[in-house]
């Protein structure tokens, strides 16, 4: 059923970056507004958001979809849903904002708590990365035909991703986790998604969240990431992180490995 779904959901991906890019060339338009949670909202997450549910509707009628830019609907209700769709229509408004170019459009289908399906498009570079258990990890240019990607093995150098808008908190948090000698360890930080994305094709190792994130903020990276060969697990207790498992959609902190079963302490902890 998912594999048949794939080449429209593609489309729906690059149809709702499309329509960022077209708000993002001109700042006049962005229309940006704080929601009650302080984040920034702009036109492009609810034009984003508005063609991708509309889409989805269309595709899978049956299927309930959640939203970043929508009302969420009660526990009582979601608790029952075998499967829906989880969108972030902007994951990384911020850096929308901010013009660097590292945000992504997120749909991923959720069965059972795990995540069964992802797809990841970043349209300042036209790049589209989608996965599942069934086929693998893939990467494309746009609707191009797909390269498979996976993970790699640690090697010498490590290369470890935070994220770009994590608070002043969370870096003195990660700073005291990593060793004294940390020259091995080399840390990057980038917005969005991309982050899961840079481990699933091999061009990063460990991605350490601390701080809190939302459930539509990893869904579909972690079904790229786990398609390619990693894992996403929960702190503290390494388990997978799951979804829909309880009224409020805030992930715990989290470490995402493109090594599953890897020994990081000893890569990463001080001792």
């Amino acid at each position: 059923m998912y594999r048949n779904l794939l080449p429209t959901l593609k489309q729906l991906a690059c149809d709702a970056g499309d329509v960022i890019m077209h708000i993002y060339q001109d700042p006049t338009h962005w229309n940006t507004q704080q929601k009650s949670n302080n984040t920034p909202v702009t036109a492009a997450d609810l034009a984003a958001h508005k063609l991708l549910v509309e889409g989805l509707q269309q595709l899978t009628p049956d299927i309930p979809i959640l939203s970043e830019e929508a009302e969420i609907p009660d526990w009582q209700q979601r608790q029952h849903w075998p499967r829906y769709w989880l969108l972030d229509p902007l994951d990384g408004t911020r850096e929308f904002l901010h013009r660097n170019g590292e945000f992504t459009v997120n749909i991923a289908l959720i069965e059972a708590g795990q995540t069964q399906l992802g797809i990841v498009y970043a349209p300042d570079s036209e790049t589209l990365y989608w996965g599942s258990p069934a086929i693998g990890a893939w990467k494309s240019q746009r609707l191009e035909a797909g390269t498979a990607i996976h993970t790699r093995s640690v090697e010498g150098t490590l290369t470890l991703l935070t994220s770009r808008r994590h608070s002043q908190h969370e870096s003195e948090a990660i700073g005291q986790l990593l060793p004294a000698d940390a020259s091995n360890i080399t840390t990057q930080c980038l917005g969005s998604s991309l982050k899961l994305c840079r481990i699933a094709e091999g061009q990063a190792d460990l991605y350490l969240r601390l701080s809190p994130t939302s459930e539509w903020d990893t869904a579909a990276g972690q079904a790229i990431l786990e398609a390619a060969g990693g894992e996403l697990l929960q702190l503290p207790e390494l388990n997978t992180l799951s979804y829909n498992s309880k009224a409020s959609l805030e992930n715990p902190g989290f470490i995402a490995s493109g090594q599953k079963r890897l020994d990081w302490r000893p890569l990463l902890l001080s001792d």
